[in-house]
């Protein structure tokens, strides 16, 4: 008999999580796009602005995850199938684009394919996020870092499964990109559930998959690290590889291990998230819908936060093998650097979830602090990006993606707390679009104009040199200063509401 529970769905959604980060890997297969297609650096970023306005541009999916409740027709595997479904054909129409099976498109018909495969992947991370949420409210901040965190790490798991079964440039890992996702989506796209539990051991749980996915991050950068020092032989990367998928099956060990005090009773989106006794922890307030919710200065703060966080970080991965490229760097030390940005990116999701968790219920802090505090040390990793110092790119890169890869588990926590879960979808979908609105200016109007301008006046089409870049993260330094202040503002503004938080879940712990 099959197992039907919220840690069976929690596992399912951590595996789709583990193939659905292809967009952070753009910078592995740019380089295919940029000269099949005879793009230059400004028009690239374009396409890079176009995949991540698709990939931040989650309204519909969390639209169509509460309407599927409400109505109680499906459920969180309709949100995962359409999504699955564009990421197929975005991907697939790269493909064939870029080998010449189909005449070049316009460059507008390109931005559709980015768009349309990244738009597919906010409707797997709605859908597995937010069920996640239902599932553990009081431990929102633990569960949104281990999913996010998985995610974060799913470009590097892409690449091992690439380096191993392919290895043979970038074109044909678009196609990879095509199908892996799309199959392990309608594998495992069932499991994924809402369910009414009452568990006495849930952060008990929650630290074991936490141990898991810290453990698989681990072996993931020992292994980048050692393709750093020597060159791996394919029944090595068999082993590897093999390893790899036993540390992702080890979430089933949470499964089927033994709970105390549990009631495995499923039930529909409606009533889970309105039993106040059993799954939610109301405050003294009702749960905002969208438009309410924009209409709040709490709304603005985040958005303006999301803005410069994310949009600075996504246009520095977007850009990571074009500033290698310009300081010298081989194409296997930038191949690494995009391998490593996942590791940093998940460091950043889960441990900024985990850690504001424990601060929260421990120190009684507000959960905004948190997003001040990764601002200020994004700021940092700009500045010493900017510098073009010997090794300044390894070091600013681990700064701006653990503190990047921060925002995307405290920026939906916060939002389920400040506004409630019953719309939480298309409210933290709401303010993501910040990010590719950020993206946007950096990476063209600033990263790509800066460059093509630097470039011109070298008199070729590639610059080369520290003063490519230096000039575009140090506005972004700037930028993600000017965030840092905004969310003390936040911080400031919601103590007393975090201290109810903490008061309410105190009641209900003791």
């Amino acid at each position: 008999m099959a197992v039907k529970n919220k840690w069976m769905s929690t596992a399912a959604s951590i595996w789709i999580q583990c193939t659905s980060g292809s967009l952070y890997t753009f910078s592995f297969y740019s380089s295919a796009l940029k000269s099949s297609q005879g793009y230059n650096q400004s028009t690239l970023d374009t396409v890079s602005v176009f995949k991540d306005i698709g990939g931040n541009f989650g309204v519909l999916s969390g639209l169509i995850y509460t309407a599927t409740f409400r109505r109680r027709r499906g459920g969180p595997w309709v949100v995962l199938l359409i999504g699955a479904v564009q990421c197929f054909v975005g991907y697939f129409l790269m493909w064939l684009s870029v080998t010449g099976v189909i005449d070049r498109p316009p460059v507008p018909v390109m931005c559709v394919f980015m768009l349309l495969t990244a738009h597919g992947v906010t409707f797997l991370n709605t859908a597995n996020v937010v069920t996640a949420v239902v599932n553990f409210t009081n431990h929102s901040g633990t569960i949104v870092g281990i999913m996010k965190g998985f995610l974060g790490l799913s470009g590097a798991i892409l690449l091992q499964v690439y380096q191993t079964v392919f290895n043979a440039g970038p074109t044909p890992y678009i196609l990879m990109l095509s199908l892996l996702p799309f199959l392990n989506t309608l594998l495992f796209m069932c499991s994924v559930r809402p369910f009414e539990t009452n568990e006495v051991d849930e952060k008990k749980n929650l630290n074991g998959l936490s141990l898991i996915s810290i453990i698989v991050a681990a072996y993931l950068f020992s292994i980048i690290i050692i393709e750093q020092a020597v060159t791996l032989t394919l029944p090595v990367r068999i082993v590897i590889f093999l390893v790899l998928v036993i540390l992702l099956a080890s979430p089933l060990y949470v499964v089927v291990k033994p709970r105390s005090t549990q009631n495995f009773e499923e039930t529909d989106m409606t009533r889970l998230l309105n039993n106040v006794s059993s799954n939610q922890d109301l405050l003294e307030r009702h749960d905002k819908n969208p438009l309410q919710a924009i209409c709040t200065v709490n709304f603005w703060c985040l958005f303006l936060t999301t803005f410069t966080g994310m949009g600075t970080g996504l246009a520095t991965v977007n850009n990571l093998a074009q500033v290698g490229e310009s300081l010298g760097y081989t194409y296997f030390e930038t191949s690494t650097l995009v391998s490593l940005w996942s590791i940093w990116n998940f460091m950043g999701r889960f441990g900024a979830g985990y850690v504001s968790d424990h601060f929260l219920h421990k120190k009684k802090w507000a959960r905004p602090v948190f997003i001040a505090i990764t601002l200020a040390l994004m700021s940092v990793g700009h500045c010493v990006i900017a510098s073009g110092m010997p090794g300044a790119l390894y070091v600013g890169s681990v700064l701006v993606g653990v503190f990047y890869g921060s925002q995307w588990s405290l920026m939906p926590t916060i939002a389920s707390e400040v506004f409630g879960v019953l719309h939480f979808g298309t409210i933290f979908n709401t303010i993501t679009i910040a990010g590719p609105i950020g993206s946007y200016v950096m990476s063209v109007r600033v990263i790509g104009s800066i460059y093509d301008r630097e470039a011109a006046r070298g008199g070729t089409e590639y610059c080369t040199g520290t003063h490519c870049f230096r000039l575009s993260f140090l506005i972004m330094a700037v930028s993600t200063f000017v965030g840092f202040m905004i969310a003390m503002g936040l911080f400031i503004r919601t103590r007393r509401l975090y201290e109810q938080i903490v008061l309410r879940r105190d009641g209900r712990c003791s």
